[in-house]
């Protein structure tokens, strides 16, 4: 199963007829914008027919143009053969333009892809690389890849501190592994000071993420905590939820 961000650049969509009409307009007269969110309608089927091959004739006049949002789509398109024929080559191609500009998306997909070896050499260093990218611009599944690099000294030193960082940067916007790892991390005491209280607080908030791993991980710590330190740690979790 492929873990690539799929879904489309967000942009604002125009929603009457004569919006959609000058759009067109804007887009045959060259407007790289324009071709982009023409693109995105075509391809949600926005305003206008679902036509993966017309969103990907749009997105190429934009992305030739340079447009990084329509870079991104258009690597999208070939990466999961919706208008194009699959190919993972010309997906790295425009991953590789778009992230070039800071598109964290396409940073993230280009990590994914050489840490898997699709249409790259399989490399570890390049894949943290690329992660680290996304990541620093609050990408949560870059922050938590990244953190399991750390966590296993793939591509990068092995560091349970730098580990324990990034997963909870993801797991405080809400990322559910994380947050089961983070738990993982005060459970063993790695990267942090070990803490049940604060172990027990995390597995709580991944389960209640859906997390069934977190779940089992939490009932079993439980066990081995007085009932006074569960309601403490249930108080922690209850608080972090209101806040986020």
């Amino acid at each position: 199963m492929r873990l690539f961000i799929l879904i489309l650049a967000l942009i604002a969509l125009p929603a009457s007829a004569d919006e959609l009409a000058e759009l067109k307009e804007l887009a045959d007269q060259g407007n790289a914008s324009a071709q982009s969110n023409l693109g995105v309608r075509y391809a949600n089927g926005e305003g206008v027919p679902q036509d993966d091959k017309a969103a990907a004739r749009w997105y190429r006049l934009a992305a030739d143009q340079g447009d990084a949002s329509a870079q991104f789509n258009l690597g999208l398109m070939y990466d999961n053969g919706r208008g194009v024929p699959q190919d993972d080559k010309a997906a790295i191609r425009w991953y590789r333009l778009a992230a070039d500009q800071g598109d964290a998306g396409a940073q993230y997909n280009l990590g994914v892809m050489y840490a898997t070896g699709e249409g790259v050499p399989q490399d570890d260093k390049a894949a943290a690389r690329w992660y680290r990218l996304a990541a620093d611009q609050g990408n949560a599944q870059a922050q938590y890849n990244l953190g399991v690099r750390y966590d296993n000294g793939e591509g990068v030193p092995q560091d349970y501190k730098a580990a324990a960082r990034w997963y909870r940067l993801a797991a405080d916007q809400g990322h559910a592994k994380a947050q089961t790892n983070l738990g993982v991390m005060y459970d063993n005491g790695e990267g942090v000071p070990q803490d049940y209280k604060k172990a027990h607080m995390w597995y709580n908030i991944s389960a209640a993420n859906g997390n069934e791993s977190a779940r089992k991980n939490r009932d079993l710590l439980a066990k081995e905590m007085t009932p006074e330190a569960v309601s403490q740690a249930q108080e922690l979790a209850s608080k972090w939820m209101e806040s986020h």
